[in-house]
C-alpha cells in the first residue's frame, strides 16, 4: 500500500469522544509528503489520572485549543480519498465516530486498515507483545516519543508501508 494516511489520538479520559490530540501523517506514493498535529479541547472535558500518565496533556495544555470540528476542517482535505491506518485502529476509529456523533456531525465511513493485526500476521508469536512500540522497533524504527500523537502516526505509517 502506497497511499494511505496514518492517524492516531490520544484522549483525556475514558470516553472515546475525549480526543485532545490528534497526528496525522499523509504518506502518497510510499513517501510521507504531509504531516499535521494539533491539541484538541476534549469532550467531556476533564482529564482522568491514567490518561495523563500516558501522554503526559492536561487542562493547561487544551484549555484554549480549538475543537474537534475546527480541527477536524483542516484535516480533511488532507486526507480525502484515503483510507486511514491506525495501531489498534479499533480504538482510533471509535474515537473518530464518538467525536462526530458528539459534535453531530455525519461520518462518511472512513475505511480503517490496522497495523497492530498486520503485526499478530507477520510477525505471530516473534515479538513479546503487538505493542506500537514494540512493532516499529521490529520494523527498524524505534520510536523516541511514544504517545505524541504524531510520533505514533510516524511510526505507524512506518509500519504500514512495511506491513500492509
Amino acid at each position: 500500500m502506497q497511499d494511505f494516511a496514518a492517524i492516531d489520538f490520544e484522549t483525556a479520559n475514558g470516553q472515546r469522544s475525549s480526543v485532545c490530540s490528534v497526528g496525522v501523517v499523509v504518506v502518497r506514493n510510499g513517501l510521507i509528503t504531509d504531516t499535521f498535529y494539533s491539541l484538541i479541547k476534549p469532550e467531556p472535558d476533564y482529564y482522568a489520572w491514567f490518561c495523563q500518565e500516558v501522554h503526559g496533556l492536561t487542562h493547561e495544555d487544551t484549555d484554549t485549543a480549538p475543537v474537534f470540528p475546527d480541527v477536524w476542517r483542516q484535516i480533511e482535505p488532507l486526507i480525502e480519498g484515503l483510507p486511514l491506518v491506525a495501531h489498534n485502529s479499533p480504538f482510533d476509529e471509535g474515537c473518530l465516530k464518538a467525536v462526530f456523533q458528539v459534535y453531530q456531525m455525519d461520518y462518511p465511513d472512513y475505511q480503517f486498515l490496522c497495523t497492530c493485526r498486520a503485526s499478530r500476521r507477520h510477525f505471530g508469536r516473534r515479538l513479546p507483545n503487538h505493542q506500537l512500540h514494540t512493532v516499529a522497533a521490529a520494523c527498524g524504527c524505534p520510536m523516541t516519543n511514544h504517545h505524541h500523537a504524531l510520533a505514533d502516526a510516524e511510526a505507524c505509517a512506518k509500519i504500514a508501508l512495511r506491513l500492509l
